[in-house]
């Protein structure tokens, strides 16, 4: 497995950024290209990210600008404030399966295939696991680099969790620790049950970031600033 040479390492903050870019133009298409102050509230909302950030306005503008000078961000004026978009299926020459896959390992960190599927619903319908499974297998195999790994299953575990690449070879650390809800799931012992409540945990959590993002969209298009 080999990385892409010409694939820029992205940092944390820019793995956001364009994670949160990549998932707002799927979940709110009225309010993409996202302004400014949308796409702050989407990099430190505290639902479906991990790790929770807390990036300035500074530390986002300045991601935003490392990623437009390497063609993965795009601007755009619209109304009364700069709009951003991104161009990761066009640089990278991905089917949008698999972009909406990388930007799910980019928000919530490593993932099993089936809690990816479970994370994108409201993104793209994988028709079931093996599906998620056969876009990550390409991904995985890219004549021009890997773009994700597997990683070794925990012990315990029912499956192999997958990670990005983005941001350079997965750390020593996050081989051993789970994401998200996967102690839960193994604990409990009953997938289904889990994966059930955890979709209907995501739909709400997307339900509320979309009428977070509804209303910056009213105050930016008002002129009026929200702290």
């Amino acid at each position: 497995m080999t990385t892409d040479q010409n694939l820029p390492i992205l940092s944390p903050s820019e793995a956001r950024v364009l994670g949160v870019l990549i998932e707002k133009q799927r979940t709110v298409p009225d309010s993409y290209p996202l302004t400014l102050n949308s796409l702050l509230a989407g990099c430190n909302q505290k639902t479906s990210r991990h790790p929770v950030m807390e990036l300035a306005e500074a530390e986002v503008q300045d991601a935003l600008e490392s990623l437009r000078r390497r063609s993965l961000v795009d601007e755009s004026s619209g109304g009364r404030a700069m709009r951003y978009g991104h161009s990761t299926d066009r640089l990278l020459r991905l089917p949008s399966q698999s972009v909406i896959l990388l930007a799910v390992l980019m928000l919530r960190g490593p993932q099993t295939a089936g809690e990816l599927r479970i994370a994108s619903d409201r993104m793209h319908n994988f028709a079931d696991i093996s599906s998620v499974e056969g876009f990550l297998d390409e991904m995985a195999e890219r004549p021009a680099g890997a773009l994700v790994v597997k990683l070794p299953r925990l012990p315990g575990a029912r499956e192999s969790r997958w990670a990005h690449l983005l941001s350079g070879p997965v750390a020593a650390e996050l081989m051993a620790v789970p994401a998200a809800g996967a102690a839960a799931s193994v604990a409990g012992g009953d997938a289904g049950e889990t994966a059930a409540l955890r979709l209907r945990v995501d739909r709400l959590e997307a339900e509320v970031a979309t009428l977070k993002a509804t209303l910056a969209k009213v105050c930016a298009d008002l002129g009026i600033e929200v702290a």
